[in-house]
């Protein structure tokens, strides 16, 4: 059961926490919908596909949000306690820091065991369903891609249309080109038309109408003499044709990328990986995904002391120094992976040994901050560099700004 003060610490973090999960995941899916939308626009079912294709990135990008959102939310609730003296009046009431890290602990158990289903099922599965859906987009039949006044290319066939309406599937003024190689070719022409999709047919069928057919027997051959290919004209009110080719391509299955695998099947095919893969980088995954999960256990003991530092020094530089040493860790373990994919170092010395020392660092941090009175060395080294910037970024306005004021 939690008790009053878990619940009110819980509240401090939750506030931050949900807005910076919200911000951070809308910010990085905004990012990938302008991408999409550029491939998908205009198309048939564009923004279902489009939703589509979003929700398969979600669970990519929470993997990045979450450990971000709770960090900031430890950051950004611990301050808020500190600057209304709220934790000097636990303290006074005998609740030590390492009391108040109890329900923070247990956030992070949580949002630890949310992660194992991110980064052990949900990101290799929709990983794979995303990419299979660009797949999908990119062979579908050319008709469902056309745009007006666009040459496109359906199985043998060369075709432009004038004007297009996707909601009816109907057309007007169109031209087809079918190239039959030797057995010569056959033009079309046709003032409208009319897509027809077909349940028990792999192919849609085309129906023209009011239209005109020129047919060649044969392609003409320019190095031989002899007569021309004889051709022949027809029109028509109406005719149906099946429109492209019946596609034989499929995508592959799923595994050939480590990243589409699960953590157990990472594991389990670790020394037999598939052929699109290697052993160093079925194991760089592995450890990557086991040190992602971990490292949020340690993001409150992290957090907390550089949310509230000593009383009297300025907090806002500890909060940036903490998100550029989050920042720093998170790009060393994914550099790290690729030298361990690359078999340039061991897993243990490029993953690990940095997870170590962050996880030294962090303890060494707390410890100070629950035992001693002062801030130490390290509030001591940022507040010195805090001063050095302001004093830097003061004596470059006061030389920029008269410089400006003269030149307007």
């Amino acid at each position: 059961m939690l008790s009053t003060i878990d619940r009110y610490i819980l509240r401090q973090i939750a506030v931050p926490l949900l807005s910076a999960l919200s911000i951070g995941l809308l910010m990085l899916l905004a990012e990938r919908l302008v991408r999409l939308l550029d491939i998908t626009l205009g198309k048939r079912n564009s923004f279902g596909v489009v939703f589509e294709l979003l929700a398969y990135l979600v669970p990519h990008y929470l993997g990045t949000a979450v450990p971000a959102a709770l960090f900031l939310g430890l950051l950004f609730g611990f301050h808020n306690l500190a600057k209304n003296n709220e934790i000097d009046a636990f303290l006074s009431a005998g609740a030590g820091l390492h009391r108040l890290l109890k329900p923070a602990l247990l956030l992070a158990v949580l949002f630890s065991l949310g992660s194992l289903a991110i980064f052990g099922w949900l990101q290799p599965a929709t990983r794979y369903a995303y990419r299979s859906a660009i797949f999908d987009i990119k062979n579908i039949d050319a008709f469902y891609l056309a745009e007006e006044g666009v040459f496109m290319q359906a199985g043998s066939r060369t075709f432009i249309l004038d004007t297009l309406d996707r909601s009816s599937n109907t057309f007007e003024r169109i031209f087809i080109f079918d190239y039959n190689g030797p057995n010569g070719s056959e033009t079309f022409t046709a003032e409208r038309g009319l897509l027809i999709p077909l349940a028990d047919q792999p192919r849609p069928v085309l129906r023209l109408e009011n239209g005109r057919r020129l047919g060649v027997e044969r392609w003409p051959l320019l190095d031989q003499a002899g007569a021309p290919p004889e051709s022949q004209t027809a029109s028509f009110e109406t005719t149906d044709t099946p429109l492209g080719r019946i596609s034989k391509k499929l995508f592959r299955p799923r595994g050939d990328d480590e990243r589409e695998l699960t953590l157990p099947e990472l594991y389990a095919k670790a020394d037999t990986p598939p052929s699109g893969t290697t052993t160093n980088a079925m194991w760089a995954e592995f450890h990557r995904r086991v040190i992602n999960i971990m490292a949020m256990l340690l993001l409150p003991v992290l957090a907390i002391p550089f949310a509230i530092g000593h009383s009297r020094s300025p907090r806002a530089y500890r909060m940036v120094a903490a998100m550029a040493l989050l920042i720093a860790f998170h790009e060393v373990i994914e550099q790290g992976a690729v030298m361990a994919k690359a078999g340039a170092f061991s897993p243990w010395f490029v993953l690990w040994l940095p997870t170590l020392l962050l996880t030294v660092f962090a303890i060494w941090r707390f410890y100070r901050a629950t035992n001693t009175i002062t801030g130490g060395g390290m509030d001591s080294l940022l507040a010195s560099a805090h001063e050095q910037v302001v004093s830097f970024v003061k004596r470059f306005m006061s030389r920029t700004l008269p410089t400006m004021r003269g030149g307007l």
